[in-house]
């Protein structure tokens, strides 16, 4: 099979400490098959996640590991059986690149949900099989990617596509569980966290017509807040101003990555109010305290990214309502300093990297 060339900066080793580095490296990717395409990567989104993946924090990574799964660019190739993209396309590709296609979930649009046997295929990372088996995938810290066409999104005009990277993920992962929840005009949504995935949170949840309240250990973080579109701003280490609001609010968005003490945002919801969290895969930093759910029918949930459908579908909405990611640019050479930035939360609110950058290294 005919192999292309590509140039990417990978992790070839766990990141066990924060002076590690990824690196330069060249792999090739398969040439299309009758139903893919060849993307031309022109930027590329930087996830939290992709520094929990190369640090092994979920003790899953394949290596080399080429992060990156918010990503767009350019079609220039098209396989003999793609029909809804052509060669010049501005194209978007988001955390999934596969799934089995035939379970329920893959059925009715969920691929986020693949029941498998095989389930849904990493952007970066691959997949593993349940005997252990499995393969490696590259992700958008490279010069070009291979994807299906029907995991591939179309960007549409009027969004400015060096900024709207991050909604193929933080978009996403923000709007699904909004969406699935029925969040409508008038209710009271709070947005716990706010990173790359809260200030996305916060604007849609605002587009959506709900009344939004943002959750914060930061008080530098409360201008912020407010010119995206927040109505209050609650510092949540005060334990007054938590006590003010108990019993506030019908739904709050957690995007807090890293382990949390869940129990004080629970009694901030009405009854029958929902917490759901989307930015931390692991366990709550202490455990659930249940007499303050079973006291007011309290749901606590989870949700995962969104299907490919629903991809499109944010996308769409971000450009009816003019919503786009506050990003920094950075060249690839920067991006080793940029993990160390987001270690430190000190990005405004997402880093994209401009692969040009990545085409002039010699």
């Amino acid at each position: 099979m005919e192999q292309i060339k590509t140039k990417g900066y990978g992790a070839k080793a766990s990141l066990i400490d924060r002076f590690s580095k990824l690196a330069p490296m060249e792999f090739e990717r398969n040439a299309p098959k009758e139903d893919e395409v060849l993307i031309d990567i022109l930027y590329c989104g930087v996830c939290h996640s992709d520094l929990h993946q190369v640090r092994n924090d979920w003790a899953n990574t394949i290596y080399p590991c080429v992060p990156g799964h918010e990503i767009v660019g350019k079609v220039v190739q098209a396989g003999s059986a793609v029909t809804k993209f052509a060669v010049g396309d501005t194209v978007g590709v988001g955390c999934m690149v596969d799934s089995c296609g035939n379970c329920h979930s893959c059925q009715e649009g969920e691929e986020q949900y693949c029941e498998g046997p095989v389930s849904w295929t990493a952007t970066y990372n691959g997949y593993m099989k349940p005997d252990g088996s499995g393969y490696n995938t590259f992700g958008g810290y490279s010069t070009n990617i291979v994807v299906k066409e029907s995991f591939v999104l179309k960007i549409p005009d009027t969004l400015d596509i060096k900024a709207a990277a991050p909604i193929l993920c933080a978009g996403i992962t923000t709007y699904s569980p909004l969406r699935h929840w029925d969040v409508k005009p008038g209710d009271k949504v709070g947005i716990a966290g706010l990173g790359g995935l809260g200030h996305m949170a916060v604007m849609l949840a605002k587009a959506m017509g709900a009344e939004v309240t943002v959750l914060t250990t930061s008080k530098d973080k409360q201008a912020a807040a407010e010119a995206l579109g927040a109505h209050q701003v609650i510092i949540s280490s005060d334990k007054d101003a938590m006590k003010e609001n108990e019993l506030t609010l019908d739904i709050i968005l957690v995007t807090i990555p890293d382990p949390f003490d869940v129990s004080p945002y629970v009694t901030l919801l009405k009854r029958d109010g929902k917490l759901v969290t989307v930015g931390l895969l692991g366990e709550y930093k202490s455990p659930l305290n249940n007499m303050e759910i079973a006291m007011h029918r309290r749901t606590v949930a989870g949700s995962l990214i969104g299907g490919i459908r629903e991809t499109q579908e944010v996308l769409d909405f971000c450009a009816e309502h003019n919503i786009l990611p506050d990003i920094e640019m950075i060249d690839i050479k920067d991006i080793n300093t940029a993990y160390d930035r987001l270690m430190d939360e000190d990005v405004r609110f997402r880093f994209i990297i401009d692969m040009q950058s990545l085409k002039n290294e010699n």
